[in-house]
């Protein structure tokens, strides 16, 4: 299995709209996708950093798992552009991304 893993940084003057990443976002990636091989979505909101007291290095980051490295690159060919379009109606900064080998 390969995924997609989408950092979004937790800078001083960053903006995330966690609702309508939780309320629209998400669910328009997984109508998007899963009819083309994307098997889980896994959601992690950052609290802190490597102590409770630190501020957290991103405010989220999204794992997208699929079967093969086929069906990623079929996703993100397909409806990649209409999924890294909508990014700027929840936040103010560029997401980072990484494809990974599930383990």
């Amino acid at each position: 299995m390969v995924s997609l893993a989408v950092l979004y940084p937790n800078t001083a003057d960053s903006h995330f709209d966690m609702t309508y990443y939780l309320d629209r976002h998400t669910p328009l990636v997984k109508e998007r996708l899963t009819p083309l091989g994307l098997i889980n979505v896994d959601l992690r909101e950052g609290l802190a950093g490597g102590s409770p007291d630190s501020p957290a290095a991103y405010t989220m980051i999204t794992n997208l798992t699929f079967s093969t490295m086929e069906e990623l690159q079929n996703g993100l060919a397909t409806h990649g552009d209409e999924l890294i379009g909508d990014i700027p109606n929840f936040t103010n900064v560029q997401a980072e991304m990484q494809i990974c080998q599930v383990r």
